[in-house]
């Protein structure tokens, strides 16, 4: 199955887009991607989507509805955007706690520095760390946040229960990611898009094709909306919800702390 990534096999595999390389390797891969594209990542994102992956952001800090005095992590956040985004509903620094934490130094250091070039000092605490072993206390957050980053973890059950292990009670969950199970009638356009002109453009721009035809391949072994809704529930999440964007294209799926 496309989201087998937390079963063991006899040789402790996992999928690395249509691969399967061994567990233990897998951070070390993915880490390296991020390293090679941290610069040209969010420059890639809108040549990729037309820019539509912002909208869909939007909508996802518009269904978290930030306030002030919340503590807030985004994982897997590299290089800002939902931080900032969420900084800006909150009023600026000091109306709240947002940290970022990513795998990837080069991806945390991109995300440093956008924040410098917009003159935002303090507000936004920068991570280096792993999202199945959280630099945080237990029942530490108000809510967390992931955008199209959890396709990418070794275990993406394990990381689920980290996530609920660092939130309060009552505390929010929202995931943005790309969803394997598009409109009907789109699929077709889609996969063609996403296996010849992707590639190309991170030839191009990020020069570093393969980097993106494992980005691309690795949405195809992420389990659909209903999959994952279901997984939310046996990592310990209720009120679990999610939203089809774009035909299909992503899901944003919502979820509480028990």
């Amino acid at each position: 199955m496309p989201w087998d990534n937390d079963k063991n096999s006899a040789a402790d595999e996992v999928d690395f887009g249509f691969r399967r390389v061994a567990a233990a390797d897998k951070a070390g891969l993915v880490r390296g991607v991020f390293e090679r594209v941290a610069r040209r990542y969010d420059l890639m994102n809108d040549l990729m989507s037309g820019g539509i992956h912002r909208l869909w952001k939007r909508e996802m800090v518009e269904w978290l509805k930030p306030r002030a005095g919340m503590t807030l992590i985004d994982v897997a956040g590299g290089t800002g955007d939902i931080a900032f985004r969420v900084l800006d509903r909150l009023g600026g620094p000091g109306h709240g706690r947002i940290i970022v934490c990513d795998l990837s130094e080069p991806m945390v250091a991109a995300g440093r520095d956008r924040a410098w070039d917009r003159g935002i000092l303090d507000g936004i605490e920068w991570l280096v760390g792993d999202a199945e072993a959280l630099p945080l206390a237990a029942n530490s957050v108000d809510a967390y946040t992931i955008a199209f980053g959890i396709r990418n973890f070794t275990r993406i059950d394990a990381a689920l229960r980290e996530a609920a292990r660092v939130l309060r009670p009552g505390g929010r969950f929202l995931c943005l990611e790309f969803s394997p199970d598009v409109a009907p009638g789109l699929g077709r356009l889609y996969d063609a898009y996403s296996f010849t002109v992707i590639p190309l453009i991170g030839s191009m721009v990020a020069r570093d094709a393969d980097a993106y035809r494992y980005l691309v391949e690795s949405i195809r072994r992420f389990p659909a909306p209903e999959a994952f809704a279901a997984r939310l529930g046996a990592a310990g999440f209720g009120g679990v919800h999610y939203r089809r964007l774009s035909g299909g294209i992503a899901a944003l799926h919502s979820a509480y702390r028990v």
